[in-house]
């Protein structure tokens, strides 16, 4: 399986060339939540998608009969349709496919529909509320507005929810069922619900004074991870196909790796158990040892369950190694992506890749003994990239592991 198309909707830029030069500028896209009013709430910081238009994509009636997830997923596809130059014709429909996933779906819609219920009474909830909520819409309206007729579907495992998508796409390919896939992850759930559901199990930085100082990976000083929104979108295609029409590949998708913790519907197991096994299984499915790893894009939440255990999953898997990985942690400058994690720091890894070059951990102040691997602090650096690896963990104990290697 090859990547020949990207689209991505970030906090830090929308399209590839604003993505990548936040990403190697260091740049933060946390700030103050405007969505709505967060005053009462513990946390009142979120990285939000600023000026994003829906009717850049799509038609102003179609933006309106869809949740915000779902327009940055459309959004995000087309991009990556646009980027590869591949074009959904009669011939080839019924073998393009979409599995695009979300965390939590239509959350902003819920929300709305219960006002209107509450407020106004039952007769004036909108006919198009059910659509907008159900998460398999992503991948749905997705298939309608490309043409795409070939297997449509969705993935909801949480945090893990893109990386999940992107395998499972690549599985389709594996075995034949289709030629290409759009496929990744997408998340809009910056809401009050939310947002409130989330301070009350006390999981976000609480450092409202210091937006852009809050997500801090494997920082000794980490209070918690700090929401976004977005979406990351590729198309995947067997390599007979990408070579058969002259396409640009970006990268070969060669590994990936699935298991569950079945410890805890929240914290990571204690030992880094399910992390270390997807990343070992992710490892042997590209055929390729720990050593020839080069950069390790982490899940790397800001929290300090997960950073210290993923940092403990690594020592135990890459042994001496894991002092000369490189590991970040993306999520420093995009915030937390929820269900679009995956997808988008996919994305990550394959301009990594192609321009050689580690985005950094912002942030990166305080050494915290138990996470002492090289975590790229504060600035990009140049490196000889040949094979790279992106974690995906979520709550429920899903784990999702993706490796990369350069196209030869």
């Amino acid at each position: 399986m090859v990547v020949t198309g990207l689209g991505v909707v970030s906090p830090i830029g929308t399209g590839l060339e604003a993505f990548w030069a936040s990403l190697v500028q260091g740049k933060s896209g946390v700030d103050r939540i405007t969505a709505f009013d967060p005053e009462g709430m513990s946390t009142r910081i979120a990285a939000e998608v600023r000026g994003f238009d829906p009717t850049d994509y799509m038609d102003r009636k179609e933006a309106r009969r869809n949740d915000r997830f779902v327009q940055f997923a459309y959004a995000a596809a087309r991009m990556a349709l646009e980027d590869a130059g591949y074009v959904i014709t009669p011939a080839n429909t019924g073998r393009t496919g979409v599995l695009i996933g979300s965390g939590i779906g239509g959350a902003a819609s819920w929300e709305d529909a219960h006002r209107t219920l509450m407020q106004r009474g039952p007769d004036r909830v909108s006919p198009f509320f059910i659509p907008m909520i159900i998460t398999n819409m992503a991948s749905g309206v997705t298939a309608i507005l490309t043409g795409a007729k070939g297997p449509s579907s969705c993935v909801v495992t949480a945090c893990a929810t893109g990386a999940n998508a992107i395998g499972d796409a690549a599985r389709m390919i594996e075995r034949g069922e289709v030629d290409a896939m759009l496929a990744g992850g997408s998340e809009a759930a910056v809401t009050p619900l939310a947002l409130a559901g989330f301070c009350s199990m006390k999981a976000m930085s609480t450092r409202n004074d210091e937006p852009q100082r809050a997500s801090r990976p494997f920082d000794a000083m980490r209070d918690g991870f700090v929401m976004g929104e977005g979406a990351g979108v590729v198309l995947l295609e067997a390599l007979e196909t990408a070579a058969s029409r002259g396409a640009r590949i970006y990268a070969e998708l060669t590994g990936y790796g699935v298991t569950t913790d079945a410890f805890h519907i929240t914290q990571p197991d204690p030992e880094g158990d399910g992390a270390y096994r997807s990343m070992a299984a992710a490892l042997a499915d590209a055929g390729i040892a720990p050593e020839e790893v080069d950069y390790i894009n982490a899940h790397g939440t800001s929290t300090p369950y997960n950073d210290r255990l993923e940092t403990l999953a690594i020592k135990r898997l890459f042994r001496d190694h894991a002092r000369r990985v490189a590991v970040s942690s993306t999520k420093s400058m995009t915030g937390h992506l929820l269900g679009a994690a995956g997808g988008v720091e996919f994305i990550a890894c394959v301009l990594a890749l192609g321009h050689q070059m580690i985005p950094p951990t912002i942030n990166y102040e305080v050494p915290d003994p138990d996470c002492d691997l090289d975590y790229v602090p504060n600035a990009a650096r140049p490196a000889r990239l040949r094979t790279v690896m992106s974690n995906a963990f979520g709550f429920g104990g899903h784990n999702a592991i993706l490796v990369l290697r350069a196209h030869a």
